[in-house]
């Protein structure tokens, strides 16, 4: 199973800006900060998860959540970093409003983890998709079949939910060896 590979963005800033600063203000400084991270998301193994952690950053304002996050994970879903993940962490009330008003600016959805531990999607998702992404966070994983079951949908329905969330990178879809053969399960990144 890939890992959780953690960037320290507090830590990316100090190196990159050199200002002394603990915010992420302004789309120059959103640029440099987006451009560190690709260049590292670009070395990592495909299949992995990499979480950016907010913990230690002050305020990230409208234009450098813009420049960082929602560039990043419009990029993601294109195919421009491989098969890879991104997910938010440690975010403050405030990070999470900016950042989530940058996601629904561009249609854009991504897995966070608040500081307090809770896990919620930032951005725009439709409802049928929330309900499923809900699903697979109280359950951990599922699979199509499962889905059908629980929710009493078609099977194509429930097959094709669990694929544009793997498509919009807020799962992780795995081959699993089970008694009836080999099945596709759907698991969050988190």
């Amino acid at each position: 199973m890939p890992t959780m590979i953690t960037y320290d963005l507090y830590k990316i800033l100090k190196q990159e800006l050199k200002n002394g600063s603990n915010d992420l203000v302004t789309r120059p400084s959103g640029q440099v900060i987006r451009e560190r991270i690709e260049r590292d998301i670009k070395k990592e193994k495909d299949g992995e998860t990499i979480s950016l952690d907010f913990s230690k950053i002050g305020i990230i304002d409208y234009s450098c959540a813009d420049e960082i996050v929602a560039k990043l994970i419009s990029r993601l879903i294109g195919g421009e970093y491989g098969e890879k993940y991104i997910i938010l962490t440690g975010l403050n009330e405030n990070q999470k409003e900016n950042i989530e008003v940058a996601l629904e600016k561009k249609d854009l959805a991504v897995m966070a983890k608040m500081k307090d531990g809770s896990s919620l999607v930032l951005g725009t998702l439709n409802n049928y998709l929330k309900e499923t992404l809900n699903l697979i966070l109280k359950k951990g994983k599922i699979t199509a079949k499962e889905l059908s079951e629980i929710m009493r949908l078609e099977a194509n329905t429930s097959g094709t939910r669990l694929l544009n969330l793997h498509k919009k990178r807020l799962v992780r879809r795995i081959a699993e060896k089970r008694d009836e053969g080999r099945v596709l399960v759907y698991l969050v990144c988190l």
